[in-house]
């Protein structure tokens, strides 16, 4: 079992961190081979021992550590503090920027559209056609001025859209809603964002002050009951009616829960969209024609994979 949780903690390092966070990077690769850090996240339900949710939970509780030493002193020093956050939250990473990968798909189907995203946390993922997107070779430029701007890479063959698909219908369906209103709500998940990432920051909070003024319906609900059938029975009819998700169902824990959840949205929507780690949904992954996609997810359109994406939405290879 500690071997288990050390691999979970290098693979963030090497797939996740790496390049982007150097102080989460050391502090992920420490922990694999520290038996008293390991033995702490023992004490906790295997769900909850995730590299990110224990990073937050120490730098919410203590502010930002500046190294691995500090950092082992605060959570060890502060073990049921950190625990008890650990516990009570979830990472519910709403990075608006995934917004840039899905927005190819969503621009290609059958217009106008009314969205439904499953896991919607504050809601940030169902306004893409608020904020601006720079592809490289192609750029759209936001309805405000005070909208955030995603860059996201590219390759060649991915279908770039000349603008932001029209939307006149959107709900999200979420265990734990996250009021982008309520101040400490929105401290959480800026704590989300790695320590280096001021503009990934600045985007966030962009976001959300557009989330805060839409005011977006986000259902209290679980994605393996009725809750989700009852909101996608509200979407008018004369819109393409699109469910979608991103880094969802590996908190689903058990297979058997996520192919009857892939099974049953099928039918209550004309278009599903899923963006995921490549273990979520094996089935999806195996059609990509790739052996390992080791740090990024699969997204795919009705269950047939289209793309290859950064899970923070940084870039896109087509494979289609």
């Amino acid at each position: 079992m500690v071997a288990t949780i050390a691999a979970r903690y290098i693979r963030f390092a090497d797939h996740e961190v790496h390049g982007r966070s150097p102080l989460y990077e050391e502090i992920a690769r420490a922990i694999a081979s520290d038996g008293e850090v390991l033995a702490f996240l023992l004490t906790l339900p295997d769900e909850k021992r995730q590299p990110n949710l224990l990073l937050a939970a120490v730098r919410h509780l203590f502010g930002t550590a500046p190294g691995w030493a500090s950092f082992r002193e605060r959570l060890l020093a502060n073990r049921a503090a950190v625990r008890d956050v650990m516990l009570q939250r979830a990472t519910q990473t709403n990075e608006p920027a995934r917004c840039a990968t899905l927005l190819p798909v969503l621009a290609r189907l059958p217009q106008p559209l009314a969205l439904i995203e499953v896991g919607a946390s504050a809601g940030l993922c169902l306004l893409p056609d608020h904020y601006g997107y720079d592809y490289g070779r192609a750029t759209i430029p936001p309805r405000e001025r005070a909208a955030p701007v995603f860059a996201c890479t590219v390759d060649g063959p991915t279908p770039l859209p000349a603008a932001v698909p029209d939307i006149v219908w959107r709900a999200g369906l979420d265990l734990n809603p996250v009021d982008p209103s309520d101040r400490a709500q929105v401290a959480w998940l800026e704590t989300l964002v790695w320590p280096e990432q001021a503009t990934r920051l600045a985007n966030l909070r962009k976001a959300i002050a557009i989330a805060a003024k839409a005011r977006l319906r986000i259902v209290k609900g679980d994605l393996l009951g009725d809750d989700l059938a009852r909101l996608c029975a509200e979407a008018p009819r004369n819109a393409t009616r699109v469910i979608f998700h991103t880094a969802v169902l590996g908190y689903v824990a058990q297979p058997s829960g996520r192919q009857e959840f892939a099974r049953r949205v099928a039918s209550l929507c004309d278009v599903w969209v899923s963006n995921e780690a490549a273990s979520a949904l094996p089935d999806v992954a195996s059609r990509t024609g790739r052996s390992r996609v080791p740090g990024r997810f699969v997204l795919s359109v009705n269950g047939a994979p289209v793309a290859l994406s950064d899970p923070h939405g940084a870039s896109l290879e087509w494979i289609e």
